[in-house]
């Protein structure tokens, strides 16, 4: 039998893997399931990305290899969205590269940048690209817990010095997922000099960026005096658009390591569907306009899930950005089986905080992806869940 390789076998076990096998046996059962567990929102897309698609796929041109190229158009829509948005000046053909969403990138870029050898910072909880595509690179993560005690930062001057020395890559999300935390400037100011003092690749994942609440308005690593030397940031059209399927992204930074990136992409895909980047140019030259239409529908949903699980006993604050709840479960209360008992007993799906790892035990995660009622809803229920333990 063919033995399957280290990397496969050191794989952390990936977080929404089982639930869909649970959730169709309790759906055959005839329980009516709340799935507020991934972060896939039920809004339509922009009427204006359809129409374009729809155009766009009438055109045999667009069916042709995008190969890394991809579409000009798409990226200098991006580009322009970049210098409207964070007055970041880049040339969209070497500095900027489309994606088969932003998760691929991540990951390829790690492969472009690590050798055997180097440690990667990894922040528990996070998204499970980071852990996983480090391993996939033959890489060593290090991993971080994010904890209240920092406000869920990652603070690079608490590495031991020995880590510092070895590491070559750190991976940042903020807006934060699971979290939900935000970036101070001062944080991302002290962060940049720290790694260009060390020399480690800032990998700043940034999809939440358009999904922000009460004034608040998130940065770019590249606002940061010094972060074009030691920094590659990742936007995507998923979250703030709700195209999540589309699978639609870019990378931007550095003209080395985007091409260094985009060479280990030759090797694996042949580029984004040329008319879904037409239909991400039209979309993002509306960025603005379009986000915050959805920016609202989700601050209200934001709104009356946090005031529902208040009222059921959970002690939850309100984020300023994501479309995410972070709630603490209570002392001794392990959140795979909080998890498990909502699901089973109540049929409310949630992320418990170990499937973001080990450090995120404590905690589980809500998506804001149902209609308000329906949070609601599944707000009592997980209440009933607290009040029985």
């Amino acid at each position: 039998m063919t033995k399957l390789s280290k990397r496969v076998a050191d794989l952390p076990g990936y977080p929404m893997a089982e639930i869909p096998a649970i959730k169709r046996r309790l759906i055959q059962q005839g329980v009516d399931i709340i799935d507020v567990g991934a972060g896939d929102a039920d809004f339509a897309p922009p009427e204006i990305a359809v129409e374009a698609l729809a155009r766009a796929s009438r055109d045999p041109a667009m069916s042709r290899y995008a190969f890394q190229l991809g579409l000009p158009a798409f990226r200098e829509a991006a580009a322009r969205f970049l210098k409207r948005r964070f007055d970041l000046t880049v040339d969209p053909f070497t500095e900027l590269h489309p994606l088969l969403g932003s998760k691929e990138g991540i990951a390829h870029l790690a492969m472009a940048v690590l050798d055997p050898s180097d440690l990667a910072i990894v922040p528990e909880p996070g998204y499970a690209v980071y852990h996983g595509g480090t391993i996939l690179a033959n890489a060593t993560p290090h991993l971080v817990p994010l904890t209240p005690r920092t406000d869920f930062l990652l603070e690079m001057e608490e590495l031991p010095a020995d880590v510092a020395r070895r590491a070559k890559l750190v991976y940042l999300n903020y807006p934060n997922n699971p979290t939900a935390a935000v970036a101070p400037r001062d944080y991302l100011e002290r962060t940049v000099a720290f790694c260009r003092r060390h020399d480690i690749l800032i990998v700043y994942d940034n999809p939440y960026s358009e999904i922000t609440f009460d004034g608040y308005v998130a940065p770019s690593i590249f606002e940061i005096p010094g972060a074009r030397d030691v920094a590659v940031e990742f936007h995507s059209l998923s979250k703030s658009f709700c195209m999540t399927g589309w699978r639609l992204a870019w990378a931007v930074g550095r003209a080395d390591l985007i091409a260094a990136m985009a060479r280990v992409k030759n090797y694996v895909d042949t580029g984004v569907f040329l008319a879904v980047q037409a239909a991400g140019a039209v979309v993002l030259d509306r960025a603005e306009e379009l986000a915050r239409g959805y920016v609202t529908r989700f601050q209200e949903r934001r709104d009356a899930m946090v005031d529902a699980l208040r009222t059921e006993g959970f002690e939850v604050e309100k984020p300023r950005a994501t479309l995410y709840l972070w709630i603490p479960l209570p002392d001794g209360m392990a959140s795979a089986a909080f998890q498990r008992r909502a699901l089973e007993e109540v049929g409310v799906v949630t992320l418990p905080g170990t499937a973001f790892g080990a450090g995120a035990e404590g905690f589980f995660r809500i998506a804001l992806t149902v209609a308000t009622p329906r949070l609601v809803e599944a707000a009592q229920r997980l209440g009933k869940v607290l009040a029985a333990v």
